[in-house]
Parts: structure tokens; sequence; C-alpha cells
């Protein structure tokens, strides 16, 4: 069956010639919303630990980190054989970028690695680091993901991200203008954003120079904020069982413009960091398989009322 969507992976094969299979790096960076700089406490949704696999710990060094992840992902995806260094928890270019070269060179110097993905804050990059960053780019492949969370001040305000829509639009600009390849997250259930905000924001998204964009529905992890914030005020919130999900996001999907390539739609956390599971138990790939179904079902595909 054709996809009915722009899926990222199929964009990694044609562009590399393979699946690359990412292998997550705790290089033990920290955010300027935790340590003072911006604010404490960081993100109120965020637990890093519930993000990222055992094997991934800042106490191992980047290559046994690599080589554990090599094991892990050999068991679960068999045949793969070209592996991507992904810099995950936290703001991985907050920091000098001396030390981010060491960082990435580390990952970079291990025979299975092809590349670096890179997860930041649109706050933590400079024209000297996207400068270095697209220099690299010229010998590996370079994958630079911004955390952005909502198109909206009043929600970043509210979740304590400590930035501006304004600032992650630069920080996208900036990056695609040395030509690296830009990805973005978004949360979709955010406290204050109704269904109408959220799918509102696909012009503002639109605009954005993205190569990708990763989906994830809120999720309330055991112990922050959010979680708290729910319990006292669920009326702020917009939930979604699955079934609703997968409306609203073909629903979304039909206002993204095509050639934005989906990384993900939904996230997966360890169900004893969850404190509570809608959903049910459900993997990545049952997932994927549900938004064909639908789809194929409401005879409709990405871009579908887009007018850019």
């Amino acid at each position: 069956m054709e996809k009915r969507y722009n899926a990222f992976v199929d964009y990694l094969r044609a562009r590399y010639g393979s699946r690359l299979q990412k292998i997550v790096i705790d290089a033990g960076f920290t955010c300027p919303n935790r340590d003072g700089s911006l604010a404490t406490g960081g993100c109120t949704y965020c637990d890093n630990a519930a993000f990222h696999p055992n094997y991934s710990t800042p106490e191992k060094t980047i290559a046994q980190q690599i080589e554990e992840g090599i094991e892990f992902h050999r068991g679960r995806y068999r045949g793969t054989s070209r592996y991507l260094a992904y810099f995950q928890p936290y703001s991985n270019t907050y920091s000098p970028l001396e030390k981010l070269q060491k960082l990435y060179g580390e990952a970079l110097a291990h025979p299975a690695i092809e590349g670096i993905v890179i997860g930041t804050r649109p706050d933590c990059v400079d024209d000297a680091k996207l400068d270095y960053l697209a220099e690299l780019a010229r010998k590996h492949i370079v994958l630079l993901e911004f955390g952005i969370e909502s198109c909206y001040d009043r929600t970043l305000s509210r979740i304590n991200r400590g930035h501006t829509f304004a600032q992650a639009e630069e920080a996208v600009r900036k990056a695609a203008e040395r030509g690296l390849t830009v990805g973005a997250h978004f949360i979709l259930g955010l406290p204050g954003e109704s269904r109408e905000d959220m799918l509102a924001a696909a012009d503002r998204i639109n605009a954005l120079p993205l190569t990708a964009v990763k989906f994830h529905q809120l999720q309330f992890i055991k112990g922050t904020r959010m979680a708290a914030e729910y319990a006292a005020h669920p009326e702020a919130f917009v939930t979604f069982t699955l079934d609703d999900y997968l409306d609203f996001f073909v629903e979304l999907l039909e206002r993204l413009r095509p050639t934005l390539c989906i990384e993900r739609f939904a996230g997966e956390v360890p169900p004893r960091f969850v404190e509570r599971t809608p959903w049910g138990l459900i993997r990545n790939a049952e997932l994927l398989r549900l938004l064909d179904e639908r789809l194929e079902a409401r005879d409709t595909f990405q871009g579908r009322y887009y007018q850019g």
C-alpha cells in the first residue's frame, strides 16, 4: 500500500541508501532552564529517564554506550548495520564549542557510526556552533533536532521552556540556511491549548524551513509538575483516546505541507514512568499501522488542505 504521508524513514533510505538506526548517547548535558541560567526545574512535563534506554548513561564513555547500543539494537532490528549517534537527553549543544567538538568527535570516531543526531533547544545554538555543524556535515551525516514543543508563547511560558517561538524560528532558519538537515519536536495536548489551537499551529510549522518533524501526544510522567497540574486542573487539558488521537492527527496531517517529513506522530514511554496510560501497551509499529489504516479508511493524505 502506498503511503499517504511523507515518512522520514523513507527520506533517509532515499538519501543514504538504507536504514539508519539511532543509538542514544547521554553525554551529561543539562539545560538552561534547569541550571539556573534561565530557570530551574526544567520543563514541567520532563523526566529524561523516561525517554532513553538503560544502556545510555553519562557514567559510561561514548564508545561504551555505542557498543552497548549496537548490541541492544542487534536483537531488535536484525540486519541493521548502519548507525547514527543520537545525542538526545537534555540540550546537546549547551556547552562550549570546544567540548562539543570533542564529544561529537568521539562518536564519529567509532567505525560503526556514520553520523550524529543532535537534540537541543533553539536558544542553545549560535553562529559558531552552526558553522561547525555545517562543516561537519560535509563529511558526515548530521541531523539537528530542535525541541520547540509549541507554537504559542503562552504555552511555552506555562511549561517553563524559557524560550519563545520567535527564537525557534530564528534558530531553524539559521540552521537551514547553512544547509543542515533540520527537524523539530512538538507536543500535542499541552495545557491551555484547544484542538483548534493545535490544528492552527500547522500554518506556523509549515512556514518553518524544516525537513522533518516529530509529534508526541502529551504523556503524564510520574512526579512531574505536569502530572500534578493535570491532577489539580484536568479541565485545562485536551486528552485523547487512541481513536480520538488517530482522527485528530489525520486532520493535522491534512494541513501539513506535503514536503515535510513525518518522523513520529506519537510517543512511547515505559509504563512504569507514566501516571496514566489510557492507550494501554501499544508499540510504535502498531501505531503506524493504525495510522495507515485510518488514512486509507478516510481516503485522505498529508497536505490535502495545504494551501502554501
